[in-house]
């Protein structure tokens, strides 16, 4: 299996942005489809996007227009790049990589969201 860890999280104010990074530990990376989580206390995890393996990525309408998704499968590490944050974006974010029917999942990062 691979391991990754994700990373970038921290506190910023409305309207400013940060770079989450998944990066993993083995050369498998590129055969992964990625994705991001992202959880709140009380809530159910919620996809925020996802880019496959062939570099075809989906958005939450949520987050549509102010979020990035990429990877760079040279350096077996994908990424979140966020702008125009939101309070409403607050949350453990989490990286997920998917192969055939099995998920992993990494440990999480912290973002708050918050004047």
């Amino acid at each position: 299996q691979v391991q990754f860890v994700e990373s970038g999280g921290g506190l910023v104010q409305p309207g400013g942005s940060l770079r989450l990074s998944c990066a993993a530990s083995s050369s498998l990376f590129g055969v992964y489809d990625m994705s991001w989580y992202r959880q709140t206390p009380g809530k159910q995890r919620e996809l925020v996007a996802g880019i496959t393996r062939s570099g075809n990525t989906n958005y939450a309408d949520s987050v549509k227009g102010r979020f990035t998704i990429s990877r760079d499968n040279a350096k077996n590490t994908g990424y979140l790049q966020m702008t125009s944050l939101k309070p409403e974006d607050s949350a453990v974010y989490y990286c997920n990589l998917r192969l055939l029917a099995n998920d992993f999942w990494g440990q999480g990062t912290q973002v708050t969201v918050s004047s």
